[in-house]
């Protein structure tokens, strides 16, 4: 299944779709290469020219990557591209690794950043040639430190950040003006303690004549993890997973975290039980004033007839600091490296970067600084308000069970949300949080 979507020099050609979305498991996509060997690698009907890429990106995301698709495989220096969507879970990656690791994979891939050291160390991606990249307008000195710094493994940069996507706050502006808590500018004040925050949310809710805060996360395998990977390095403390030893972790740091979440949300401050879509719900209903959440969310929350207001996640503790992640491009590993379309994947990636402005109306912050500082992204509202969230962002631990996705924030969450629900105390949850990272650390890296 595939068509042609530039109507010019270059073509795009959507892959495959429905077989690939049926999703293999771990097991099931290392007990079936067959079936890997014979997607990874298709024959082009537009031959070797054709650039292959893969991506997890359906929905609202999907169809602003179709735009930016259009956009660079048309012009004076177009591309032939042959975009393959994978579905979004563990299976993506499951079949990113296995294509690698048989050498079959595509030109340029999507990754999300936190997952880099799955795939760098076990030679499942080559490098970046900063030099080429170079000659194609793109340089180090063009994105945020904070997210450059973890698109390296070993020295080497092996990921090209696309975009940040934050866990940050949206909220009622009218009703945040009535409750005070707006600056001049007519922004977010900053909050500064968890005692300004309980304030903030009883003005809220006061205003709001119901709940002042709200935030999902029965059910979810991410969102306390969310929520507490950037509080607790707002502490100025890491969760560091150093492959063959212990975690290190401080757990004064932690409980201080997990107890300012399950005071926060405590069942009669704010509501502890909900899940992911009855907040959503909740706060486009008006039965909320402010809601933690992630960026993407704003194509969602923005159709509503609220005044919606954004800014990154409310510093509580010493230093600010956002939980955050980033769709960033990699070169996968190659079997046979054709010197010419690995360049043209290096010139495909710095392209899609500029052409980044488009990316932003979903809500992502485009990593690449020049569309940021353009004049028409500060237009952008609320999107231009949580920009700076990208210089603080902190991504999950460097370890292969990390990331986006993963079982390891599936198994930090767990414990954190017996505690917002009263199950635990804020020490049992960390003591079982530190314990898992643990168990995970004792098992072997199958890459490495």
């Amino acid at each position: 299944m595939s068509f042609d979507h530039s109507g010019h020099g270059g073509r795009f050609r959507m892959g495959r779709r429905g077989f690939l979305r049926l999703g293999l498991a771990g097991a099931g996509a290392l007990a079936a290469p067959s079936v890997l060997a014979g997607c990874a690698s298709p024959a082009s009907p537009s031959g070797s020219s054709s650039l292959r890429v893969w991506d997890l990106f359906s929905g609202g995301d999907g169809v602003l990557m179709d735009e930016m698709l259009a956009t660079v495989t048309s012009g004076p220096d177009p591309f032939d591209v042959d975009r393959t969507i994978l579905e979004w879970g563990p299976s993506y990656y499951t079949k990113l690794a296995m294509a690698a690791a048989g050498g079959r994979a595509p030109e340029v891939a999507v990754l999300h950043l936190s997952r880099l050291a799955g795939y760098a160390p076990g030679g499942l991606l080559e490098p970046f040639d900063l030099d080429v990249l170079a000659e194609f307008g793109v340089t180090e000195q063009h994105f945020a430190p904070a997210v450059w710094e973890r698109a390296k493994w070993e020295g080497e940069v092996y990921a090209i950040p696309l975009d940040t996507h934050p866990f940050i706050v949206f909220y009622d502006k009218e009703i945040a003006g009535a409750a005070g808590l707006l600056d001049s500018d007519g922004e977010l004040a900053p909050i500064g303690s968890p005692e300004a925050m309980f304030a903030a949310s009883e003005a809220l809710a006061a205003e709001q004549g119901g709940t002042g805060v709200l935030f999902g996360h029965v059910g979810d395998q991410a969102q306390c993890w969310r929520m507490f990977n950037g509080l607790y390095a707002q502490t100025g403390a890491t969760w560091e997973l150093p492959d063959g030893g212990e975690p290190r972790v401080d757990a004064d740091a932690a409980v201080r975290a997990l107890t300012f979440m399950t005071e926060l949300f405590d069942g009669q401050r704010n509501p502890n039980n909900l899940d992911y879509a009855g907040a959503m719900a909740a706060f486009q209903g008006s039965r909320g004033a402010m809601i933690f959440s992630g960026e993407w969310e704003l194509p969602n929350l923005r159709i509503t007839d609220r005044p919606l207001g954004a800014a990154p996640f409310v510093q509580i503790f010493d230093q600010p600091a956002v939980n955050a992640d980033s769709h960033s491009y990699v070169l996968p590993r190659q079997e046979r490296v054709d010197e010419g379309r690995r360049r043209e994947a290096h010139r495909f990636v710095a392209t899609m970067l500029k052409a980044s402005y488009t990316w932003a109306s979903a809500g992502h912050i485009p990593a690449y600084q020049p569309v940021i500082e353009d004049e028409r992204y500060a237009e952008l509202d609320p999107q231009a308000s949580y920009a700076g969230a990208a210089e603080v962002a902190v991504l999950d631990p460097p370890n292969w069970f990390a990331g986006s996705g993963s079982n390891f924030q599936n198994q930090m969450t767990q414990p954190m949300t017996a505690a917002l629900m009263g199950n635990m105390s804020p020490e049992s949850a960390v003591e079982q949080m530190i314990s898992a990272s643990q168990s995970m650390l004792d098992d072997p890296n199958p890459v490495a």
